[in-house]
């Protein structure tokens, strides 16, 4: 972008000079003079100028022109830790077995660490047909530069047509820094995909407006379309050790491939004393309707007494009751246990959108026509303080027998 004075239209008002949130103007000779050192651009004194004395132009560069046919395949990125390959790849795998199908083309998985060849295999097994290996000792800790300049090389030497990433810590650091370098979108949190029957392009939808509505997002114009997806939304294929695939050890990266201005001095694990949510069979959360932190101690004993995890939606943990680590939701975990008890929960979308695909949902509020009842498969419409300690009693009671 550029701007300029037109001196034959300049008449020296200085309303440019008030309306400019930076300083960059001043007065020379009665006329406007842009200090060029100081100027963001931000177009302020234009819209400011009655005599359209000051001109704006953006610098308009054609976008690159790309061959959509030579984009073919769906790629999963396939994330470890410790050698150990994510419930989140396989859920992927899942999805992306269907894509590919749909498309009639082959579904690949992309697998970066170190000593981690003998990880492949159980990633055909899950569905993929190529998985694409870089094994390097440089590789054995997540870092954002060598991951990306690995995977931007791959994806230009193969050119998929589709790319998926789990929208974890990783994942999201990752696949946004490749988006960029190789000028491509990339629509984050997506809870369903699929593809348009026509145009034969991924549909990528997600919760848009505070979870307000769901929108779907195209990519038709760049390729891959990118997408992230969050733990527990796609189902996971049953491992099959008689499907074939091929395994292709990917090398040759310059040195420079490998440099990263960080580095990693210790990893601290997260360490908890209830079962971890994010793979828990049971959940048991509160809401708003908990009335307060120490209230949370009735859903604890249950939770302990079931072997349950103890979630939280948004309202409660805005309001402090318990810690940002329950919150399930669009702006907490996704979750898909086989039993989810709702306790005091109203069920707006944002938290919906977290937890729905639970295999058995049960509710407690005491509003009948709360939302959460329209997906529960058991509502109980009561005093969530009466109910809760007589569940536990029985619970505990049938347990003991």
């Amino acid at each position: 972008m550029s701007i300029r004075i037109i001196e034959e239209k300049c008449v020296g008002c200085k309303l440019c000079l008030k309306a400019c949130p930076f300083g960059a103007i001043e007065m020379r000779q009665k006329l406007a003079f842009i200090i060029f050192e100081k100027c963001t651009l931000c177009g302020a004194c234009v819209a400011s100028c009655k005599f359209k004395a000051i001109e704006l132009k953006k610098d308009q560069k054609p976008a690159p022109e790309i061959n959509l046919g030579e984009f073919k395949g769906v790629w999963v990125f396939g994330e470890q830790k410790k050698g150990v390959i994510q419930p989140v790849v396989f859920e992927l795998l899942g999805k992306g077995r269907e894509l590919a199908d749909k498309l009639n083309t082959k579904l690949s998985c992309v697998l970066l660490g170190y000593n981690i060849k003998n990880q492949a295999e159980q990633l055909i097994y899950r569905g993929a047909d190529n998985v694409y290996v870089v094994d390097s000792k440089d590789l054995e800790n997540y870092l954002d530069e060598p991951y990306t300049n690995i995977l931007v090389k791959l994806i230009k030497k193969y050119k998929p047509d589709i790319f998926l990433s789990g929208a974890t810590a990783i994942g999201r650091s990752l696949v946004s820094r490749v988006a960029v370098k190789i000028h491509t979108g990339l629509t984050a949190d997506c809870t369903g995909l699929d593809i348009d029957p026509k145009e034969k392009i991924l549909l990528q939808t997600r919760p848009a407006f505070g979870g307000n509505i769901m929108a779907t997002i195209v990519t038709k114009r760049h390729r891959p379309q990118m997408a992230t997806v969050r733990h527990k939304v796609m189902k996971e294929l049953p491992m099959d050790a008689k499907r074939k695939g091929k395994v292709f050890i990917e090398d040759g990266f310059e040195e420079d491939d490998f440099l990263s201005r960080t580095k990693i001095q210790d990893v601290v694990e997260e360490i908890t004393s209830t079962v971890n949510l994010s793979e828990a069979d049971i959940i048991v959360s509160g809401g708003r309707g908990m009335k307060g932190p120490e209230n949370f101690v009735l859903l604890e004993e249950l939770a302990k007494t079931i072997g349950a995890a103890v979630g939280a939606s948004r309202a409660a943990v805005d309001s402090g009751w318990i810690p940002y680590s329950h919150q399930v939701g669009q702006t907490g975990k996704t979750v898909c246990p086989k039993i989810y008890i709702a306790c005091g929960i109203s069920g707006q979308i944002q938290h919906l959108v977290g937890m729905q695909s639970s295999k058995i949902i049960i509710a407690i509020n005491q509003d009948e026509n709360a939302p959460i009842f329209n997906i529960a498969n058991y509502g109980i419409v009561g005093d969530l303080f009466q109910i809760i300690p007589l569940l536990t009693k029985k619970l505990k009671e049938n347990l003991n027998k």
